[in-house]
């Protein structure tokens, strides 16, 4: 189950010239930089997620969707909410705490942040968290297939320390984002992720795509606390 909540711990902007763009194609780097330099100014994020996981070894999919909620704070741990509306569970991070919440089986499983920083999965949350750094943790370059079918920027990210929740991480990136900050160098996009593709170590792979994305509104600190429902069940490792 904690292989999930690693697996989903990480927006289009109009340029004015449709020709220059179709001509002007952006450099590795540049992608890199519009990404970087877009989540430096990230406070907080709000946006809904399609998720579809495949388990290596017996060709099944797992699929999911819902909301999901990040807030980055000045001199504290990223902390994060993903509300499954499928299938229906919660996963809830006030910064120090992480609350795994299965309705169904009237369970919740606890752990603390620092348990799951342990092993190198610190990159793994950190970047999907918006705290990450891509040219410092991880060696990065495009992907097979440069560009989508629509135009957008696809990478393909080796963690420097890989761990066996994270091996390689896929991004596709907005090419609007992209042409406007190679434009005059200013960031419009500040989430230009569109989709990201997680592989662990042992062969699995999620890609989750980002739509109705709301970026800095303000999300309060209590959207990030879980209340342990009368009856569920606590497990602590």
């Amino acid at each position: 189950m904690k292989k999930c909540l690693y697996a989903v711990i990480v927006l289009l902007v109009l340029v004015s010239s449709q020709a220059w763009s179709a001509e002007k194609k952006a450099a590795l780097q540049d992608v890199v930089s519009a990404l970087e330099k877009g989540y430096s100014s990230l406070q907080d994020v709000q946006a809904d997620f399609a998720q579809k996981t495949v388990i290596a070894g017996v060709n099944r999919e797992q699929k999911g969707s819902g909301e999901l909620l990040l807030k980055k704070p000045a001199s504290a741990t990223a902390m994060f909410r993903f509300n499954y509306l499928k299938p229906k569970q919660q996963i809830v991070s006030n910064g120090r705490q992480v609350w795994f919440y299965l309705p169904e089986n009237k369970q919740v499983m606890v752990s603390s942040v620092a348990d799951m920083f342990k092993g190198g999965n610190s990159i793994a949350l950190n970047y999907l968290t918006g705290l990450g750094h891509v040219s410092r943790d991880f060696n990065v370059s495009f992907a097979q297939e440069p560009r989508d079918k629509n135009g957008n920027y696809q990478l393909e990210l080796t963690p420097k320390n890989p761990s066996a929740v994270l091996s390689k991480l896929q991004l596709t990136v907005s090419a609007a984002a992209v042409e406007a900050f190679l434009q005059d160098g200013s960031v419009q996009d500040i989430f230009p992720v569109l989709a990201s593709v997680i592989h662990d170590a042992g062969g699995n792979q999620t890609r989750i795509e980002y739509s109705r994305v709301r970026v800095n509104k303000g999300l309060a600190d209590s959207r990030f606390s879980f209340k342990v429902p009368q009856g569920v069940e606590v497990i602590k490792p």
